[in-house]
């Protein structure tokens, strides 16, 4: 076994054939940094290229054990801090992210991603482009960024309008979160396995004599539990809702509809981020047109306007962050503050990319 540490925050190894990857900084629920988004993607370029490594596995480990925690997303912390010091780390971390998801999803060889615990926004980006998608009894799923006056990048856009139905857009707006086995139903997982098991699964690469990187992924299938539940959610009432033309009548159905569930999503949706509740919306329907690498392109474009088109302190979600991780006073004062003050140019804006496209900092996704 040979063994890389470029930063203590992941660890980077071969155990048998397989390149194992180890998500290590479980104080931080292994958000992600830029040093970290580096280093995973130093590791996949290498063992792309190296033919003793025939597939790669993603783990988080818990503050008690080696599962439990697999991402939490992006360090939001440092996403506060930098848009206030106006730190260009920031236009270097989305980028780089976006890339490392693009890598992801595009990788040639089998990804296979251990999604115990809690899997969201970031952490979602390094497992929805996995071969064989992994959740357990813990796993929490969930693209929660309206709440923090963000939108579900890495590659949110694309992997969620991919849900059936009007799914993608209920989880987009809302960041419902799902269980192992919700995330299965939802299509945003392949198969379930109790987390007991994972420390002997995670272990037998190094003991299993693997022919092929298809003989790896066949191997962690084989103990998964693949049967899909019904959904826990209203599909019709779903449907109906989020396919209406925009937020100001979805919320409009929702509060003019007599039932738990209408009234505890509306309840959630007047909490978000009214601005970016709209920008999500069109977000999630430009990318139901779009291939992987047009979407991130148009995510990093969105990404930069969240930070720019009101800088500093204004913008939605430096506000949000401040209110959910920096003061904790859970009241942030949103720009405009009701879902029926927000006017389509406030929108649109998101959308107009701030370079020409040869000049666009994810122009080598093709």
């Amino acid at each position: 076994m040979t063994s890389t540490a470029t930063e203590n925050f992941v660890v980077a190894e071969i155990r048998g054939r397989v390149g194992c990857i180890t998500l290590n900084r479980p104080r931080a629920l292994n958000a992600l940094s830029l040093e970290m988004i580096r280093s995973i993607t130093q590791s996949l370029r290498a063992w792309r290229e190296d033919p003793m490594v025939l597939a790669v596995a993603v783990r988080g480990v818990s503050k008690e054990a080696p599962f439990g925690a697999f991402c939490a997303g992006g360090d939001i912390r440092f996403f506060h801090q930098a848009a206030l010091a106006g730190d260009p780390a920031l236009e270097d971390f989305f980028t780089e992210e976006y890339a490392l998801n693009h890598l992801i999803h595009t990788y040639p060889k089998p990804y296979i991603a251990f999604m115990d615990g809690i899997v969201m926004g970031g952490g979602m980006g390094i497992s929805q482009g996995a071969s064989l998608r992994i959740v357990t009894e813990r796993s929490k799923l969930a693209m929660p960024e309206t709440h923090i006056g963000l939108f579900p990048d890495v590659g949110g856009g694309y992997f969620l309008s991919r849900c059936a139905g009007r799914l993608g857009e209920y989880l987009a707006l809302t960041g419902r979160v799902l269980n192992g086995k919700e995330a299965m139903t939802a299509g945003l997982a392949d198969g379930h396995i109790d987390s007991g098991r994972l420390p002997g699964l995670w272990a037998s690469f190094a003991q299993t004599p693997f022919e092929n990187g298809a003989s790896v992924e066949r191997w962690c299938a084989s103990h998964l539990s693949t049967t899909v539940l019904p959904a826990t959610w209203p599909v019709k009432e779903v449907d109906r809702v989020f396919s209406l033309p925009d937020v100001v009548q979805i919320i409009a159905a929702l509060e003019s509809t007599d039932s738990e569930w209408a009234r505890s999503t509306a309840a959630t949706l007047r909490q978000r981020s009214p601005l970016m509740l709209h920008v999500v919306l069109e977000q999630i329907r430009r990318a139901r047109g779009m291939g992987l690498a047009d979407d991130l392109r148009m995510e990093r474009d969105m990404v930069h306007r969240c930070f720019h088109l009101r800088p500093g302190a204004a913008s939605e979600t430096v506000e949000g962050i401040r209110a959910l991780a920096i003061d904790k006073d859970h009241a942030p004062q949103w720009n405009p503050p009701r879902i029926e003050d927000v006017k389509r140019e406030q929108v649109d804006a998101f959308f107009e990319s701030p370079w020409p496209s040869e000049k666009h900092p994810l122009v080598a996704l093709g």
